[in-house]
């Protein structure tokens, strides 16, 4: 990403401080090749902060009820800061590719949303939950 945003061709290794250690990756072997990729098609990368991440998690879960581990909370906040900085056209598609469970990073999270309920593995407990309508409380 820093690659993207500074230009250049050469990867400046670093010790990344995160809580997405699935990408705390200081220096990728294909990133001088996905930075020139990106530079190449018009695409852009930016850095979110790691209460940025958790935000994006959060946002997934809300808006499209789907609970991303770290990385798609990474790519959420990202495109949601890409868009408010004017990189997509309004007739843009814009395509996610989330793909880990938010179950294996729960710890990411904890505090940051609330529990879930828990319920029996019952047909009629789910019916009764929807039913309830229940929501994640307001952000």
């Amino acid at each position: 990403m820093r690659l993207v945003e500074r230009g250049g061709d050469a990867i400046e290794p670093e010790i990344p401080q995160t809580i997405c250690r699935s990408l705390a990756i200081g220096n990728p072997a294909d990133g001088a090749f996905a930075a020139r990729a990106m530079r190449e098609t018009g695409g852009w990368a930016t850095a979110v902060s790691d209460p940025e991440l958790v935000e994006g998690i959060r946002f997934l879960a809300q808006d499209t009820g789907v609970f991303a581990e770290t990385a798609g909370g990474v790519t959420a906040a990202g495109a949601l800061a890409l868009g408010r900085a004017g990189r997509f056209d309004p007739e843009d598609e814009v395509v996610l590719c989330v793909t880990g469970h938010g179950l294996k990073t729960l710890e990411a999270v904890q505090g940051a949303v609330p529990e879930a309920p828990v319920i029996a593995p019952r047909l009629r407990e789910v019916t009764t939950l929807v039913e309830e309508e229940w929501t994640w409380p307001s952000r």
